[in-house]
């Protein structure tokens, strides 16, 4: 082989590894189990914080028993507990459900004036107008309201969660700055996640959050990233997922469960 061949062959493979390495590269969302077996009360942890963190540095979820609200941020998880209270949770504590990502931004857009929570979705849905994708939504700054929830943890038998959310803690946060964790979801994950909006807050000062069930803002801005690959991690076999009916069609539970974003 002459010397030019040589180099023309050398770059035709380069070339081939750098884009099939851009491939791989691109971020993908891993969940831990599904939607619908946390709707039927499968709330028994399957994975630890620590291999959970292996996968993404950046998502939402719950702990083990259901014991408050997960987001995972920068690296660090932060567990919103039933008291409103933001703590970090050792490694080995495990979760049931979750989905993370390596949050990669790839869009930004400054908000400057009053904007409600509907307001903020459709700026997103414009900026994304893909609804069959998965977004990464990053949200900061100043909120003149944050109403969030949690849930206690659960004790056995487990009651479902459209049950549990009946009477969840609900918290009504006035002027606070904080982040904003979580995802847009493709229509076609029903039954896997949330399809839609799924936002989860951490207070600036990481004192207080919850799971989103409105706001109200005034200047930040939205950070987004999109995903083309998702990756499904099942748990145990042979633990309540095993057991768990998961051929209902439980729509109308996550409504329930869901009810205060979906009304907005």
């Amino acid at each position: 082989m002459t010397k030019k061949l040589f180099q023309l062959f050398s770059a035709s493979v380069l070339a081939i590894l750098l884009l099939g390495g851009c491939r791989t590269l691109s971020p993908e969302v891993t969940q831990v189990n599904t939607i619908d077996s946390l709707l039927a009360g499968v709330y028994d942890g399957d994975m630890t914080l620590g291999e959970l963190k292996r996968h993404g540095d950046f998502g939402i979820g719950t702990f083990d028993r259901l014991d408050g609200e997960m987001i995972l941020y920068q690296g660090v998880v932060y567990q919103i507990r039933a008291d409103g209270r933001a703590v970090t949770p050792p490694d080995q504590l495990t979760t049931p459900f979750a989905a993370v990502t390596r949050f990669q931004p790839e869009r930004n857009i400054t908000l400057s004036g009053p904007n409600t929570y509907a307001d903020v979705r459709r700026l997103i849905d414009q900026a994304v107008p893909n609804q069959n994708i998965f977004a990464a939504v990053l949200i900061t700054g100043d909120f003149a309201a944050m109403h969030t929830r949690s849930v206690p943890a659960q004790n056995k038998p487990y009651r479902p969660l459209a049950e549990v959310t009946r009477t969840q803690p609900e918290f009504h946060l006035q002027n606070v700055t904080g982040t904003v964790v979580g995802f847009r979801l493709p229509p076609y994950v029903k039954g896997l996640n949330v399809p839609g909006y799924h936002l989860h807050f951490l207070s600036a000062d990481k004192t207080c959050g919850g799971h989103i069930l409105d706001f109200q803002m005034g200047a930040g801005q939205i950070s987004l990233g999109t995903a083309h690959q998702f990756r499904m991690l099942l748990p145990n076999p042979h633990g309540g997922f095993a057991a768990a009916d998961l051929s209902r069609d439980r729509a109308g539970e996550l409504q329930k469960v869901e009810s205060a974003i979906h009304a907005k």
